[in-house]
């Protein structure tokens, strides 16, 4: 049976792996991760977390969080400008497709 500490410690592994590969710009590999992500979110959330943690347990769990939103937001630093780039590039598609469409049908 995991423990509420092992689900922390399997998703921090998967943030890091994340933080890695948007730091590497391996996009394909990071959309995997971050569904593997989504997945142990999900066992997080089933999981029967009513358990009490002790002192120790407590505070590595903060730990865990800590690392956890430290690499989050090193994945958002990273992917943020790649995302900006892929709306440009996607708004002069759109915008080519409405010029066509323009002069075609004129």
């Amino acid at each position: 049976m995991t423990t509420g500490i092992d689900n922390y410690e399997s998703l921090s592994s998967l943030m890091g792996l994340m933080r890695e590969a948007a730091t590497q710009g391996q996009w394909n590999r990071l959309l995997d991760l971050e569904m593997q992500c989504c997945q142990q979110v999900e066992r997080m959330k089933q999981a029967d977390a009513r358990a009490p943690l002790s002192q120790a347990e407590r505070e590595k769990k903060r730990n865990l969080i800590l690392k956890i939103l430290a690499d989050d937001a090193t994945i958002r630093r990273h992917t943020e400008p790649w995302m900006e780039q892929l709306q440009r590039v996607m708004r002069t598609t759109r915008q080519e497709q409405q010029v066509r469409q323009a002069y075609s049908s004129s």
